[in-house]
C-alpha cells in the first residue's frame, strides 16, 4: 500500500497556529527555519526533513491506532507517548522523538515501519566506508560532513575518529564475510585469475573468476607470506567448497610463479588448463637484461605471444632463449621456463581480442590497483585479520566499476574449446597414449 507524502508549508508563526489542525500537512514556521536558511539550503532541507519525518511517524501511528483524541473500543493498538531515538542525517546521527504505539493485549510495543527505515544505520555505515576508501581520515569525517544547520550539528552524534573506526571496522567485516560467502554453485565460471597482492609485510593471494558471459567477479583471498603452494591450494579448495564447478574443465590464468601452477595442478588435476601471464613471462626476461637489449627482446616476445599461430609464437620465443643462452644463461632459462603455457589461449583458437584478454592477468591486476590505491595511506597495521578487511573491502570497491572481459561475445567458443581439450587429456590419460595435435606436431 503506497502512502502519500505530507506536504511542506512554510507559514508566518500566527499563520502556522491556524493551520497546525489541518490533516495531510506539515507546517514549519518561518521563525524556527530562519537559522537553518541562513546556513545554507541543505541546512534548511534537514530541517524541513526532520519535520517530514515527524508527520509520516504520525501518520503510521494514526492508521494502526486511529486519529489522535477519538476513542475507538474496538482498538488493538493504542498511542503511549514519545520516546528518544536517532536518525541518519547527512552522516551523522540526530536525536528525536518518535511516537510509541503499543498493542492493547500487552504484548509489547508495535515497530513502525518508517522508524525502522529512517533510524537505520545502513546508510551510515556505507557512507563511512566510502568515505575512508576515497582516503579520508577518522578524524576528519566531522569536516566533510553535509551542513544540517548550527544548532542540529551540536547535538549529532557518531562524528567522532572512535564511532567512524568502529563503525568502519564492522563495515569491512561485513564486506569480508559477504567475500569469503559468495555462493559459486549458481554461477557458470569459465575462468580463474589468481594473483598476489603484498602489503603490510604479508602477501594476500586474491582470486577472480570470469563467468562464460564475460562478466568479472571477485570471490575469494588468503593470506600468507608468500606465493606459495599451500595458501594457493587452500585459496583454491575453498572456492571448490563453495560451489565451483570445474569437472568439465576450466582454464586458470595465473602469472608466471611456480607456486600457483603447481596449486593449480593439486586442486583441478587435469581438469584445468593453465595460461601463464605474459607481460609477467617478458618482464621477468627483461630483467636479466640491460635496457637496450632488453627493449629488443621485448618487442619480439611481445610479438611472438601475440602470433595468431601459436606454433609459430612457440618457436619464435625458443629461438630467442637459444640467442640469449651463451651470454645471457638467466634470462634463457627465464624463458624456457612453462613456455608452453604462455600459448594455452592461442592453442584453443579464440579469436585474437579474447586472446589478449586471456593471456595475461591484466582483469585482475586492476582490482589489486584499487586494492594497492585504498591502503595506501594505511600506516599501521595491526593484524592479518585487518589486512584481509581491507583487502575485501578493496576488491568490492572495485567490483562497482567492472566491465565485461574484452572479446566476452567469443566466450562460449572458449568454454566449448576447453572442455573439448581437457576431455582428450583425460581420456589420453585413462587409455595411456597421447595423440599428439598439430601444434605438437608443428613444434616438435
Amino acid at each position: 500500500m503506497k502512502k502519500k507524502l505530507p506536504v511542506i508549508t512554510l507559514a508566518p508563526r500566527e499563520e502556522a497556529a491556524r493551520l497546525e489542525n489541518l490533516p495531510g500537512e506539515v507546517t514549519i514556521a518561518l521563525a524556527d527555519i530562519a537559522s537553518a536558511a541562513r546556513d545554507g539550503l541543505m541546512a534548511l532541507s534537514c530541517t524541513a526533513g526532520l519535520c517530514v519525518l515527524q508527520a509520516i511517524l504520525e501518520a503510521e501511528v494514526s492508521d494502526v491506532a486511529g486519529p489522535k483524541g477519538r476513542h475507538n473500543p474496538e482498538r488493538t493498538v493504542t498511542r503511549n507517548g514519545t520516546a528518544p531515538g536517532s536518525v541518519v542525517l547527512g552522516g551523522r546521527t540526530v536525536a528525536v522523538h518518535r511516537p510509541r504505539a503499543v498493542r492493547t493485549d500487552g504484548s509489547g510495543e508495535l515497530s513502525l515501519d518508517s522508524w525502522s527505515l529512517f533510524s537505520s544505520r545502513d546508510l551510515l555505515s556505507q557512507l563511512v566506508v566510502e568515505r575512508m576508501l576515497a582516503g579520508v581520515a577518522t578524524r576528519r569525517h566531522v569536516l566533510v560532513g553535509e551542513p544540517v544547520g548550527e544548532a542540529m550539528e551540536e547535538a549529532a552524534r557518531a562524528t567522532s575518529k572512535s564511532a567512524v573506526s568502529r563503525r568502519f571496522v564492522a563495515a569491512t567485516k561485513a564486506k569480508l564475510a559477504e567475500l569469503l560467502a559468495r555462493d559459486l554453485s549458481k554461477i557458470d565460471v569459465a575462468v580463474v585469475m589468481i594473483d598476489g597482492v603484498y602489503f603490510a609485510g604479508r602477501c594476500c593471494v586474491v582470486a577472480l573468476v570470469i563467468t562464460t558471459d564475460g562478466t568479472k567477479i571477485p570471490v575469494g583471498l588468503y593470506d600468507g607470506d608468500t606465493e606459495n603452494t599451500v595458501v594457493v591450494t587452500g585459496l583454491l579448495a575453498d572456492l571448490v567448497a563453495r560451489g565451483l564447478r570445474f569437472e568439465d574443465g576450466i582454464l586458470c590464468v595465473i602469472d608466471g610463479s611456480k607456486a600457483l601452477a603447481a596449486g593449480v595442478r593439486k586442486v583441478f588435476g587435469d581438469r584445468a588448463l593453465v595460461q601463464r601471464c605474459v607481460l609477467h613471462k617478458r618482464r621477468n626476461v627483461v630483467g636479466h637484461l640491460d635496457d637496450e637489449l632488453g627493449s629488443t627482446v621485448d618487442r619480439k616476445l611481445g610479438a611472438a605471444f601475440n602470433d595468431p599461430d601459436p606454433a609459430r609464437g612457440l618457436r619464435v620465443a625458443k629461438g630467442i632463449a637459444r640467442q640469449l643462452e651463451a651470454d645471457h644463461p638467466s634470462a634463457a632459462a627465464s624463458l624456457l621456463e612453462g613456455l608452453d603455457d604462455m600459448f594455452t589461449v592461442r592453442r584453443l583458437g579464440v579469436s585474437d581480442r579474447l586472446a589478449r584478454s586471456l593471456s595475461c592477468t591484466n582483469a585482475i591486476e586492476s582490482m589489486i590497483s584499487v586494492i594497492r590505491k585504498v591502503t595506501g595511506r594505511v600506516t599501521k597495521w595491526k593484524d592479518a585479520t585487518m589486512v584481509n578487511r581491507w583487502a575485501a573491502a578493496g576488491m568490492l570497491e572495485a567490483e562497482r566499476s567492472f566491465r565485461r572481459i574484452k572479446g566476452h561475445g567469443d566466450m562460449q567458443t572458449l568454454v566449448s574449446k576447453v572442455q573439448a581439450e581437457v576431455a582428450r587429456l583425460v581420456a589420453e590419460k585413462e587409455g595411456g597414449t597421447v595423440t599428439p595435435t598439430k601444434y605438437d606436431q608443428a613444434v616438435a
